[in-house]
């Protein structure tokens, strides 16, 4: 234990065991799952990030040894802890100068973001450099002002490898694109069972698995274009799904992101028509069904209906408004009187 001790302090990093583990310490060999809560804080204890409270649920972090987890760090410190246990560990900033992309990625996940959302297609070290901002300011003064951090740690479980399935997060770039097709399929399933919401999920997990992919490619390549013609098909599933949940918003910025590279995709714009339609864009509908009408003339009868739809929904909302307003404007009604009230 001193030994352990002395070379963590070696390196930078002080640790204080504040609940001892159960049975002997694993040898964590690359490929083992390690499941853990943890809270980060600075050194004057104002806390960062919470695992237990993140996103408004207390999800543990998984990591898998060995795949290069962009904090070395957390695999440093976590190979010292027994299952069980809970310990501090206080690390020198040559080891947290990589945290604010963690954290911001960290965020994205529990918020139901994309992990990669607004991380420039450069390296870890050249965006900490960089004047960008994370989207958070605790984040930006901590990536203009490195510093040591405080990780809490308690380790729940060490899983050898093999003895659990990979999740798309630890697999290789093969093995994402193998299992995409299946992703996909998946979500299809789910679709047509009216499993809308675990249909969406899929789709999203499909998108995420394409996009961390198609970062490490030079937009417009060769290469990035052909995975954003596989991520062109998902969204507009996803899409779909948010239709269906009345994210009519959504659906018109994903839509318009595709139609900004792909003008011809009669899908998207004729989904973008049905958002518009949906929050009042009279305007902007018509205008999009009218393209869908020029690229595929055989949604004719579709776009009717919508059209009809549309219509019918505008002439209730104005009966309604000019019921609800009718007494508004009317002169012939008597003014009302004034009454006196006597002081007490």
């Amino acid at each position: 234990m001193e030994e352990e001790a002395r070379r963590l302090l070696e390196e930078g990093i002080k640790k204080k065991v504040l609940s001892p583990g159960k049975g002997e310490l694993s040898t964590f060999p690359n490929g083992t799952k390690v499941v853990f809560h943890y809270r980060t804080s600075r050194c004057d204890g104002t806390v960062l990030d919470d695992s237990r409270t993140m996103g408004g649920c207390s999800k543990p972090m998984e990591l898998i040894l060995g795949k290069k987890f962009k904090l070395a760090v957390w695999e440093t410190v976590i190979t010292t802890m027994r299952q069980g246990e809970l310990a501090e560990f206080t690390c020198d900033t040559k080891h947290t100068s990589l945290y604010p992309l963690v954290s911001q990625s960290l965020r994205n996940i529990s918020a139901g973001k994309d992990p990669l959302e607004g991380q420039r297609h450069c390296c870890g070290i050249a965006q900490i450099h960089s004047h960008h901002s994370l989207g958070h300011k605790d984040l930006d003064h901590l990536q203009a002002n490195p510093q040591p951090l405080v990780f809490n740690i308690e380790l729940l479980q060490v899983l050898p490898p093999g003895s659990f399935q990979l999740d798309v997060w630890a697999m290789t770039d093969e093995e994402k694109l193998e299992l995409v097709p299946q992703i996909h399929e998946e979500g299809n399933m789910l679709f047509k069972q009216g499993q809308i919401k675990e249909a969406t999920e899929k789709y999203y997990n499909g998108i995420a698995c394409l996009k961390n992919l198609q970062m490490k490619e030079h937009p417009g390549d060769e290469a990035w274009v052909k995975l954003d013609h596989m991520i062109t098909p998902l969204l507009l599933n996803y899409c779909q799904c948010k239709l269906l949940q009345d994210q009519y918003y959504e659906v018109i910025e994903h839509c318009s992101s595709l139609l900004f590279k792909y003008e011809d995709n009669v899908k998207a714009f004729y989904k973008r028509a049905k958002a518009h339609a949906a929050v009042w864009n009279e305007a902007e509908a018509r205008a999009d069904f009218a393209k869908v009408l020029e690229l595929e003339p055989s949604l004719g009868p579709s776009v009717a209906k919508e059209l009809r739809a549309m219509e019918e929904r505008i002439r209730s909302k104005e009966k309604e408004e000019k019921g609800r307003y009718k007494d508004l404007f009317n002169y012939n009604t008597p003014p009302a009187t004034a009454t006196t009230v006597s002081p007490v």
